[in-house]
Parts: structure tokens; C-alpha cells; sequence
């Protein structure tokens, strides 16, 4: 389960994306104009330490684009060429924001989701000693497939799709998802309000 806060962020998690999501190579959508957010997932992170969010978001009237970041209490080592930036948490103080694909944090979750069928986090926030739920705002449905991830890590391959591989088995994620492939073993698919379709997320790709 993911604890969230309601707090204020300096500089918002869409300012950093604005302003980063240009330089990437798979970008598409007007550069300069502020970006927008579709929807979102989350991972758990089993130590409770990583905050670990998918954010599904369109940057004026470009196609959506999949951003997984993680929030970290301080750097992760040798991960600068992955760093958005930082911002001040009113709750939490200051975090840096990573591209999630170089996180191993991330690069766990996302394993479990496409091998092993684990779902999104479900997300709470706390309310005077008490737990209120918050809705999803998208669906997601993992898949499970014959084989692991598990093996000494291999540098990211950045492109649409972009490579994440660990052992004999690299997990592609999908930068620009569209509508077209169903769920299946080693997919990860979702839907969201105005996208009823499933869309293709993340799926196996082997040698």
C-alpha cells in the first residue's frame, strides 16, 4: 500500500516533467507547453522507502507519454544522468525525483508486475488516525510469464519502447502507449477514464 500526504510540492512533479521531457529522445507533443497529467499507478516498494509512481501525461495535444519516477529521500548513487531534479516536500522534505527505468527499486516492481502478476499499490492517505482510501484512477492488468528477471543488471537501453534488462529477460516499456495489444503472459496493460481500451504498458521482449 502506498501512504500518501497532502502536501505541497516546490517545484511541482509536472514543472520538473515540463521541463525535462523535451530532452528525451522519445519525447513527441508541443515542447514549451505545460504538461498535463492523464492518469497515474503506483508500485509498492517492499522497504517502504522509495516512493514509486507511474504518470501517464500529454503535453499540449501530443500523444500520452508514460513517465515512471521514483522519490527518494536522498541520491541514488551513480543514477545522476537519471535525475529530473529535486523538490521540497512540505511533509517530507526535500526528494529526488529520478527517471524510474534506472531505479532497481522501480525495475523490481516492474518485474513483478509483468512476470509475476503483482497489481498496483493501492493508495491511502491518513486522516486523523484513520485510513481513507483513494480510488485508482486507472486499471491495470500484470501479467505472468515462464521466467526471471532476476541477474546482474544491464545498462538501460533509452528509446520508445525503452529496454530495462536484468538476466535473460528485458522488459520493454512502453513510452507512447496505444490501444492494440490485449493482455497477455509477460504484458502489462491499462485503461483509464476516456481510454477504455487497454493499452499495451510494459511487456517481455527475449532474446
Amino acid at each position: 500500500m502506498a501512504l500518501l500526504h497532502r502536501a505541497e510540492l516546490r517545484p511541482s512533479k509536472l514543472d520538473l516533467l515540463t521541463r525535462w521531457l523535451p530532452t528525451r529522445g522519445w519525447f513527441a507533443g508541443d515542447a514549451g507547453t505545460a504538461v498535463t497529467r492523464v492518469a497515474a499507478y503506483r508500485f509498492d516498494d517492499p522497504a517502504g522507502e522509495v516512493g514509486v509512481e507511474t504518470m501517464l501525461v500529454r503535453a499540449g495535444e501530443g500523444p500520452v507519454l508514460q513517465v515512471p519516477l521514483t522519490y527518494r529521500g536522498a541520491p541514488l548513487a551513480g543514477a545522476d544522468d537519471r535525475l529530473l531534479g529535486t523538490m521540497e516536500h512540505s511533509v517530507l522534505g526535500r526528494r529526488w525525483v529520478y527517471d524510474a527505468v534506472g531505479d532497481p527499486v522501480y525495475q523490481r516492481a516492474l518485474a513483478a508486475a509483468v512476470l509475476a502478476g503483482a497489481d498496483q499499490a493501492q493508495e491511502y492517505f491518513e486522516v486523523d488516525g484513520e485510513r481513507q482510501v483513494r480510488p485508482p484512477s486507472m486499471t491495470l492488468t500484470p501479467g505472468r510469464y515462464a521466467g526471471t528477471a532476476d541477474g546482474v543488471p544491464a545498462p538501460v537501453v533509452d528509446g520508445d519502447p525503452t529496454l530495462i534488462r536484468t538476466g535473460p529477460v528485458a522488459l520493454a516499456l512502453v513510452r507512447r502507449p496505444v490501444a492494440g495489444v490485449g493482455a497477455g503472459p509477460g504484458r502489462l496493460t491499462g485503461a483509464w477514464d476516456g481510454q477504455s481500451a487497454p493499452v499495451l504498458l510494459a511487456q517481455v521482449v527475449t532474446d
